[in-house]
């Protein structure tokens, strides 16, 4: 036999034997923002699950900044071993890095996808000091008041900032961007009346809105979510194909052996089509949305073409 074909029987065998025993210690999961936010809850509910259908302790560890793209560069520089995984979501994955001049790591390149998890449409909430209460009449009061309006994001790059700044390009409107280090640390903002708006993923302003401490003015998807039926999109309140949403998934750093990737892919699956999960993400707002792993790279490549362009066109791309 050629040395190249027993080098890759070699890497075949070791790498089925690295599954088969795999894991053997804590995972970690990265959740590139504050602890609060929609990532930190949807990485929560999966890691619970799959801990115990892998039989190891997964661990949750929060590390924000730089709109979420350090902590998703060092998700990248990990050793691919399958302990060291992300959270991967539209902000990490594609606004950011499209964002970013040099963000650190390429997302279609650098990591090794595990799966979709769920999908959270994107509602604009305002604190009920605001008297907007329709998409028009917040447009109404944007133009009337140009910059006074004020809208909380997790940072620049994230997805509550790019999908402020689509409004703005589509609306013809100028409200100010406040960053904070996370979206939790925004909603509270928000709920404290320190600015006025966001463009907010569902699970992390849910219990708010519930609570009616918040009140939701319009969905960013294209239809309607089962979770706020009486909520219009903002393409029915006429602004026709305007939709933004954050996709979440889990990632590992690319090298990472397929036999791993592929038992992290089917736990993730397993949890996502669990009773249970589906319930606790339903209830956040979003939906399930379990997929393969060239399902989630087909998805990270075609949401960074898209936030590209959307930056492109508003000239902000920073260095």
């Amino acid at each position: 036999m050629k040395p190249i074909l027993v080098a890759m029987a070699l890497a075949a065998t070791l790498g089925g034997a690295q599954a088969q025993d795999y894991p053997t210690r804590t995972i970690t999961i990265v959740v590139s923002t504050a602890a609060g936010g929609g990532n930190d809850i949807m990485a929560r509910v999966i890691g619970e699950r799959m801990s115990r259908t892998l039989g190891q302790q997964i661990v949750v560890e929060n590390r924000p900044g730089a709109g979420g793209t350090t902590a998703t560069r060092q998700i990248a520089q990990a050793t691919p071993d399958g302990y060291t995984l992300g959270l991967g979501n539209t902000g990490t994955l594609a606004q950011g890095p499209a964002f970013y001049a040099n963000a650190g790591y390429d997302p279609r390149k650098d990591f090794a996808p595990i799966g979709l998890i769920a999908n959270a449409p994107v509602v604009i909430v305002v604190h009920p000091s605001v008297p907007a209460k329709s998409i028009q009449e917040l447009i109404a009061l944007a133009k009337q008041e140009p910059g006074k309006l004020t809208y909380g994001s997790g940072g620049a790059g994230t997805p509550n900032h790019l999908t402020g700044v689509m409004f703005d390009n589509a609306a013809g409107t100028s409200m100010v961007h406040v960053p904070f280090r996370g979206s939790g640390p925004a909603v509270a903002a928000l709920v404290g009346n320190h600015v006025s708006l966001m463009y907010a993923g569902m699970p992390s302003v849910m219990g708010n809105i519930k609570n009616n401490i918040l009140r939701p003015i319009a969905m960013t998807s294209l239809k309607r979510s089962p979770e706020l039926p009486e909520v219009p999109t903002v393409a029915e309140a006429g602004m026709p194909g305007f939709e933004a949403a954050q996709r979440y998934g889990l990632i590992a750093p690319a090298g990472t052996p397929p036999a791993v990737v592929a038992k992290l892919s089917a736990a993730l699956r397993e949890a996502l089509n669990s009773a249970d999960v589906k319930a606790r993400i339903a209830a956040e707002g979003a939906e399930p949305l379990p997929s393969t792993p060239e399902e989630y790279a087909k998805d990270i490549a075609s949401e960074f073409a898209k936030w590209t362009k959307v930056v492109e066109q508003a000239g902000i791309k920073a260095k």
